[in-house]
């Protein structure tokens, strides 16, 4: 189940089953969300699926800018709760931060201050806090991290992640 592949459209009304169910207190993406963020020329949305080929995770980027002065933002990483803890969120941000190395571009991200497992994750591969958005997340107004990550270039890429 560590294959990583590319969003369609297709998958959308699965994101925002998925979405749904994790983010429920969080004002959750709809179908039409996803179906706009997938098709836009300047994302990119991955997915990974279990055994049977249920999609169960999905990650998404946007590359900014123009060669030389590229910026990349994560917009989303989202597991299902059953398949956390298996690596599985790590390699969709792996694929997220491949984009950004081959462009060479800082990545920046907002993330829920109680979520230390993400946290956790992020600084593991390089992200810092930069500062604190209050009331970030509604409709609970639960607060986020803004956090960055410089560029490491166009560097090895880790291996067991298709691309």
């Amino acid at each position: 189940m560590t294959t990583i592949a590319p969003l369609t459209v297709d998958d959308a009304p699965r994101c925002a089953e998925l979405e749904r169910a994790i983010f429920a207190d969080e004002s959750p993406w709809p179908v039409e969300a996803f179906v706009a963020e997938i098709g836009s020329s300047r994302n990119r949305y991955v997915g990974v699926r279990d055994d049977r080929g249920v999609l169960v995770g999905y990650a998404g980027i946007s590359v900014l800018g123009r060669v030389g002065g590229y910026e990349c933002e994560i917009h989303t990483i989202a597991l299902d709760p059953d398949h956390r803890g298996s690596g599985v969120g790590r390699a969709l941000l792996r694929s997220l931060l491949d984009v950004a190395d081959d462009r060479q571009a800082e990545t920046f991200l907002e993330v829920r201050t109680d979520n230390d497992a993400a946290i956790s994750l992020y600084e593991s591969v390089g992200f810092e806090r930069l500062g604190l958005r209050k009331g970030y997340y509604q409709p609970i107004g639960a607060d986020a991290y803004t956090m960055r990550r410089p560029p490491l270039g166009a560097g090895p890429r880790s291996e067991g992640v298709a691309r």
